[in-house]
């Protein structure tokens, strides 16, 4: 993910008052993750109310997500703790606001296919940002990292859960979820594992988790 987009510049002034006081990054992405939980929560629910609040505590919790970064830079209080800690934080995230989804439209046209379909796609972005961590570890911080664009970058593709749901997209949006999630996963699997082979250069052997 790129430390540059519309999103983290957006966050940028706030952090750097937030800097001079006692506010750790890792409070802040506790934060993100609680409110991540509590948005995912809102949308199992299934009601219109509650649809909608969710949207806008998970757009609150995406902002939260850049906002500790921008704070660990900023304070000089980056740790390789924090950013794994941030890393696991946005999975869990990110996925269980896709299971919610499907918890949520239990009661649309897919019936109680709706969960398991939420679930799939959940995991599958889970899985991208579990390679994400390993990726790291076997070859460098940020080595995972995909291009941004116009200021923009792949992770900021998940405002556009709240985004849907505001709109009243809520059923393709879980179609779409279930579809692409899992194809992008693959997609970066292969991705990582043709960088970590180039990065060892041919003949090398791959190293094996004990």
């Amino acid at each position: 993910m790129s430390h540059d987009t519309w999103i983290h510049r957006g966050v940028r002034g706030p952090m750097r008052r937030l800097a001079k006081t006692p506010v750790t990054p890792n409070q802040v992405t506790t934060l993100r993750l609680v409110t991540g939980l509590g948005a995912a929560a809102a949308f199992a629910l299934g009601s219109d109310p509650f649809w909608n609040l969710g949207a806008g505590i998970f757009v609150l919790s995406v902002l939260l997500d850049r906002a500790d970064g921008e704070l660990a830079r900023l304070s000089g209080k980056a740790s390789n703790t924090g950013h794994v800690y941030d890393l696991f934080a946005d999975a869990i995230c990110n996925a269980v606001i896709l299971f919610g989804l499907g918890v949520g439209l239990r009661d649309s046209q897919f019936g109680s296919w709706a969960i398991p379909m939420g679930a799939l796609a959940g995991s599958a972005v889970a899985a991208i940002l579990t390679l994400n961590v390993r990726m790291e570890r076997a070859a460098g911080e940020r080595s995972a990292e995909l291009p941004s664009f116009a200021g923009f970058d792949v992770d900021d593709a998940i405002l556009l859960v709240p985004m849907a749901v505001w709109l009243g997209w809520k059923v393709p949006l879980l179609v779409a979820a279930t579809i692409c999630a899992p194809a992008f996963a693959i997609a970066f699997a292969w991705m990582c594992r043709r960088k970590l082979a180039d990065a060892r250069g041919p003949g090398a052997p791959i190293a094996r988790d004990r």
